[in-house]
């Protein structure tokens, strides 16, 4: 046994020495640190920082140099299409149990008059909707790209305008570099994190609001005017009954606007991802 040993460890050190005079005698040097085929394999594809070839960083996939039809298909069909289906059914539901549950004899469903007024109703949903759908939008587009079901939006340039550069989350245009000296660290580590948190969640409800404005005025008032036909014009106001002109008049209008948001709030997060990608591509030294 132990001359086996001995044979097997000679034919291993003259063989390692072979190799050594071999790469001495070609001139190419011998490389420790290469790994086995299987791990150059996978070292083609990830680097040291994480950084993927053809693989963007945090395992999404390399942003588009155009649209392609599955962003077509998952911004207008799975969000659009989607968005309008969740939210005409949510709405729909939450107006039948709203308007089918109280006395309608002592507070009857006026359009403009409280306390039960559908004009009232539409702009409260309005902004609640895009709000909610804002926060709901950021976390599945953000899920998604990290499984790679979709890919970034990688052709549309950063913005120049200091207004559209703020309202993606974007440094101004001639300080790129992070001023994280300025900041002062001797803030306790609860408090810091606290402020951190309402100011992340008070700035993308702000955004979610900006898109609550733009379906306001394109939606709000068509339908208030849309319902003036299908109410009982009494005491200066219309009245309705308790169903189903309010629930068809919530659905249709949830729907139109999840139809209308839901694409925009997909593309804000995908243009952004494309963005953010860009920048990391370009610190990431060269392998």
């Amino acid at each position: 046994m132990a001359t086996a040993t001995a044979q097997l460890e000679t034919r291993a050190g003259a063989r390692l020495e072979q190799d050594r005079q071999g790469s001495l005698s070609t001139g190419a040097p011998p490389k420790p640190h290469d790994p086995p085929v299987g791990q150059a394999k996978a070292g083609a594809t990830t680097d040291e920082d994480g950084q993927k070839e053809g693989v963007s960083v945090k395992g999404r996939l390399e942003p588009s140099s155009q649209f392609t039809s599955h962003q077509l298909f998952y911004v207008f069909f799975l969000d659009g299409i989607g968005g309008m289906a969740v939210s005409g059914g949510v709405n729909f539901a939450l107006a039948y149990f709203m308007y089918t549950t109280q006395d309608t004899t002592k507070n009857p469903i006026r359009l403009f008059q409280l306390p039960n007024t559908l004009a009232g109703d539409a702009a409260v949903t309005i902004i609640i909707q895009c709000v909610l759908t804002w926060f709901v939008e950021m976390g599945l587009v953000s899920y998604d790209l990290s499984r790679r079901s979709v890919q970034p939006i990688g052709f549309i340039p950063e913005p120049l305008s200091p207004r559209l550069r703020w309202l993606f989350f974007l440094p101004p245009s001639d300080s790129v570099i992070s001023t994280d000296k300025d900041k002062p660290k001797d803030q306790p580590k609860a408090e810091s994190r606290f402020a951190s948190i309402v100011s992340f969640a008070f700035k993308q409800a702000l955004r979610g609001f900006f898109l609550a404005l733009v379906g306001f005025f394109l939606l709000w008032p068509i339908g208030v005017g849309v319902l003036t036909a299908f109410g009982d014009h009494t005491g200066g106001d219309y009245v309705y009954k308790d169903r189903w002109v309010p629930q068809a008049f919530k659905a249709i209008l949830g729907g139109l606007l999840g139809l209308l948001t839901t694409p925009l709030m997909a593309l804000f997060w995908l243009i952004k991802a494309g963005w953010e990608d860009r920048k990391q591509r370009v610190r990431a030294p060269e392998p």
